[in-house]
């Protein structure tokens, strides 16, 4: 196999993973703290838990959004290069 291609792969895997990191360290981190403070307070009401995370994760996501576009179109990008220069 081409070691283009794997390359390719790899830096796919790796894009994936920066992408979604921060709405992931959002939702962790709010999780966590939602549920310190149901064990805390003793209220067990789902709602507590998803509604706050579902507001970071957005959030986190929309003030991301520039940076993650210009991964993936960098990504993109050098993927359209590498392929022009895999041989057919």
């Amino acid at each position: 196999m081409d070691p283009t291609i794997l390359a390719a792969g790899r830096e796919a895997l790796l894009v994936a993973l920066a992408v979604s990191a921060p709405a992931l360290a959002a939702a962790l981190v709010v999780g966590l703290l939602a549920g310190a403070l149901q064990a805390v307070t003793q209220i067990q009401d789902h709602a507590l838990g998803a509604v706050p995370r579902l507001v970071a994760v957005f959030t986190v996501v929309g003030l991301a959004a520039p940076w993650t576009a210009a991964r993936v179109v960098r990504f993109g990008q050098a993927c359209i290069e590498a392929s022009l220069r895999v041989a057919p």
